[in-house]
């Protein structure tokens, strides 16, 4: 066993414990608002426990990720409590955040009004956009052919955007930096060159990646592409100021007010 599994095992091991004693109990399962409110079943509310346990519970931190579900809940007004789960302290390899979240990612949602009217765990931020676009009717199209559409253009961003750019950020500003082969920065530069360049000529003539409206397939790609150019400072070494149409969408995106409210959701310790 590598010494970095340590961590996890372990608190896999207390959560286990935890289980066996009862640590996922039933709430009950009658109507009304007693009912939707009680997450008792849920140990991360014992860990961030809701002053409202009526509205949907976001655990999450402002990475590109998160801003993704941050954003969505401003985008529709959906009443949520955010809690702020410190990545920078391994938060989410609690037993507390595992066993909402086996993968130990942010960000992650409890929704005590879900479907049935009953109270579900939700995790990985593309699947939490499509739930919240179905839940409310918004930022989705109707059409079935529009709508998957909508959908690939969300899987573009989960299976390339988001592995390629992180990866890109770690060997261009983290500790990647340090390693003297700079094969592995040249390969996720180039891909990260090559996506941007995708979303720059799906943008011909359209304002928003779906046209004329702003939809789940923007909110889950503007966080990312905000962080190569700011908080990566890698904007120049992929040509990002050479792409006009992404810069135009992006500051549109940007401008939007659930968006700059989403940047500092949940707030940073």
């Amino acid at each position: 066993m590598r010494d970095c599994d340590q961590p996890r095992v372990t608190a896999l091991r207390t959560l286990g414990e935890s289980l066996s004693r009862g640590g996922l109990r039933q709430g009950p399962q009658q109507k009304g608002i007693s009912a939707l409110s009680d997450l008792s079943a849920f140990p991360i509310a014992a860990r961030w426990p809701a002053q409202h346990p009526d509205r949907l519970q976001l655990y999450s931190f402002p990475t590109p990720n998160g801003i993704k579900v941050s954003a969505m809940l401003e985008e529709t007004g959906l009443p949520y409590e955010a809690h702020t789960v410190n990545i920078m302290k391994n938060e989410t390899w609690g037993p507390e955040f595992l066993s909402l979240n086996p993968n130990g990612k942010i960000p992650a949602i409890v929704d005590p009004n879900g479907p049935g009217g009953k109270p579900m765990g939700l995790f990985e931020s593309g699947a939490i956009l499509l739930y919240l676009a179905e839940k409310t009717g918004k930022l989705i199209p109707q059409d079935p052919a529009l709508r998957y559409e909508t959908i690939q253009w969300v899987f573009f961003q989960m299976a390339g955007v988001g592995p390629m750019f992180g990866q890109l950020g770690f060997f261009h500003k983290f500790a990647g930096k340090a390693i003297e082969d700079k094969r592995p920065l040249e390969r996720y530069r180039d891909e990260s060159k090559r996506l941007l360049g995708v979303l720059e000529t799906r943008l011909t003539g359209r304002d928003w990646i779906m046209g004329d409206d702003y939809s789940i397939a923007d909110v889950a790609t503007f966080g990312w592409v905000n962080a190569v150019g700011g908080f990566y400072g890698a904007g120049e070494i992929v040509g990002l100021d050479k792409l006009p149409r992404v810069n135009d969408w992006l500051a549109r995106a940007l401008a939007r007010p659930a968006s700059q409210r989403a940047m500092n959701i949940p707030a940073r310790p």
